[in-house]
Order: C-alpha cells, then sequence, then structure tokens
C-alpha cells in the first residue's frame, strides 16, 4: 500500500504523501512484508481439480461481506491472520500482500490464503520499471511469465496494479504519469493476462479517495468495463478528516458511479487513534454493511510513519471492531 490516508480535504502537500498512500514497498522488495524477489519461493503448482472454486460466487458474493487484512509477514506466514483472528473473533477472509514489480508471482502465499479460507490480494507496485515502459511492452516477457504462473495455480486471485494512480505520491501516479498510458499499461497487462489463459483473476482498479485529489478526474483513469472486475478504493479515518463512512468513501463513490456499476471493495483503510477511533470504526464497518455494491474492506495492519494502524495494538479500537463485525456476514471463501 501506499501512504495514502485518504482523509478529508487537506490541503497542505507536505501532507499529500501521508494522505496519498501508506504503501510500504520499496523497489526491489516483494511486498511490504514479503521476502525480496530473491528470496521468494519457486511458484507453486496446484491442480484446479485439488482446489475447487467458483470464481462467480466471489465476485458477487451474496451471502456475505469480505474482511481483509494486510500485515506484516502475510500470507507467507498464517501468523498475523491467526492473531488478528483471535482478537477480533472472526476470521479474516482477505489476504493482502505488496507485490513489487519484476517479483515472481507468491503461488505458496495464495496457497496458504486460500487453505486459511482467505482470498489472496495482491497490490502490483511498478516502482522498478515506468507505467511508459510497461505500456510500451518492455515488460511484456516479465507479464506473461507472471501469468501463467497464476493460471498454474488453479485458484482465484485478486491483483491491483498501479494503486492511488490518482494521486501524486507514486511514480505511477499524476506526477509522472499520463492518464493515457496508465490506460493503456493496464490493458496490456490485462491483455497478457487472457493471452496466456489466466482466467481466474479479479482485476481490481483501486484509485484513491478523491478528497486530497479533488482537482484530479478519475473517468480517464478507467480502463473500460472490460478490464476491471471491482473498484477498490483506498481511504483513511485520521483525526484530520472526515470520521463517517460517507464522509470518507461517498464523493468518489458518486464520482465513479457515473461511469460504472462495477462494485466496490475499501482495498486500503484504517482508523487512527484519536476521540474519534470508535465511532469512526462502527461507521466503517456500518458503511459496509448497509451498501450492497460495497463488498468489504480491508484493513491496513501497519505501525508505519509514526502512526499505529494496527489492531491488535490498541485496545479500544480492537474492542469495537470486533463488537462491529460480531453479527456481519461473511463470504466463504477457501476450503
Amino acid at each position: 500500500m501506499s501512504g495514502r490516508l485518504v482523509i478529508g480535504a487537506l490541503t497542505a502537500l507536505a501532507l499529500s504523501a501521508l494522505l496519498g498512500g501508506c504503501g510500504l514497498n520499496a523497489p526491489g522488495s516483494t511486498g511490504a512484508a514479503g521476502p525480496t524477489a530473491s528470496s521468494q519461493p519457486a511458484p507453486t503448482q496446484v491442480p484446479a481439480t485439488a482446489k475447487r472454486y467458483n470464481l462467480q460466487a466471489l465476485i458477487d458474493p451474496r451471502g456475505g461481506k469480505f474482511i481483509g487484512i494486510q500485515a506484516d509477514g502475510e500470507p507467507n506466514s498464517l501468523t498475523p491472520l491467526i492473531d488478528i483472528s483471535a482478537s477480533i473473533g472472526r476470521q479474516p477472509n482477505v489476504a493482502g500482500q505488496y507485490v513489487a514489480w519484476g517479483a515472481r508471482f507468491d503461488a505458496a502465499a495464495a496457497v496458504n490464503a486460500w487453505d486459511y479460507g482467505a482470498l489472496y490480494y495482491m497490490a502490483w507496485e511498478p516502482f522498478s520499471m515506468s507505467v511508459q515502459q510497461i505500456a510500451a511492452g518492455a515488460s511484456d516477457g516479465y507479464i506473461t511469465r507472471f501469468a501463467r504462473a497464476v493460471r498454474a495455480l488453479g485458484l482465484p486471485v485478486a491483483i491491483s496494479f498501479g494503486h492511488e494512480m490518482n494521486g501524486n505520491w507514486y511514480p505511477w501516479g499524476t506526477g509522472q504519469t499520463s492518464a493515457a498510458t496508465f490506460v493503456a499499461a493496464w490493458r496490456r497487462i490485462h491483455d497478457l493476462f487472457v493471452a496466456a489463459g489466466a482466467s481466474n483473476v479479479i482485476w481490481v482498479w483501486n484509485p484513491n479517495v478523491i478528497n486530497p485529489v479533488p482537482q484530479v478526474q478519475l473517468r480517464p483513469y478507467w480502463p473500460g468495463a472490460a478490464y476491471v472486475t471491482w473498484i477498490g478504493l483506498t481511504g483513511y479515518f485520521a483525526v484530520t478528516g472526515p470520521h463517517t463512512f460517507s464522509g470518507v468513501f461517498d464523493p468518489t463513490m458518486r464520482e465513479i458511479r457515473r461511469f460504472t456499476n462495477k462494485p466496490f471493495i475499501i482495498a486500503e483503510t484504517s482508523v487512527e487513534t484519536g476521540p474519534a477511533e470508535g465511532p469512526s470504526t462502527l461507521s466503517l464497518v456500518q458503511g459496509v454493511a448497509s451498501h450492497s455494491d460495497v463488498l468489504g474492506f480491508i484493513w491496513f495492519d501497519f505501525d508505519k510513519d509514526g502512526i499505529d494502524w494496527r489492531i491488535e495494538s490498541r485496545p479500544q479500537v480492537r474492542a469495537d471492531l470486533a463488537a462491529a463485525i460480531a453479527n456481519l456476514p461473511l463470504a466463504s471463501v477457501g476450503r
């Protein structure tokens, strides 16, 4: 994820990186908590007959919502998920990982997540290759190899490329990449996956909420309905911004609804410690529960840049989240 605390209308440029993305990746790393590309395990092939799944039931789960966790070490290790599950009384059904461009597909992590009962969600971050180069075909071989590994896995995988592209805090964002180039790169990646037969991908287009960047229109970054499965939104409940689901997410959802009806998932979020942490936590869950077109949320469970966003280290947030999700129906995933 990428330092984008998607908060209210913050104007100071000095805060833009913080409010733009909470991502932890650096060039050459596999993820915020994952191994480097050189130490990553070799791709694990899992025959589709051994791990049956219904992709459409995951894409549009009628029976419940997703509660996801992005935490240090997961899903290569299940310990973070198990510990957080114990602290909130529910088992997360999405496991997130940040993946650096150039790293191999971490099939072992995807299998770990699925066996635990969670969908593997990867945020693919092109730090080492410009979006312009990707759009021009410089990474076609890498993308094709990655896609073939995803296909060989035989399990569903959610992939987000270049998240928060409407902010200026990443090299694939507004400072260095045009909307047209971003769309061209996205479509090229998608088409190479299709050509490789990787039909087990849920494609997540993930802008930052527009509050900190209201001047950036989202529609020019839209690859088209044929190229996207879910709309991911990055948005945070910070002490300096709105403390309700509607305040954080509604302006962006309204703008996106002008050009697509694809379902939303809150792809990256958390609540900052402060006087409103309890109401904000409750509002997050209530907002997800009350919107039929919002599939769930993924919690950014890290201590980053002096702000502790974790669940397990904050008793009040932990208690409030546990109470809020106690009766929330959850989608069935894996196993």
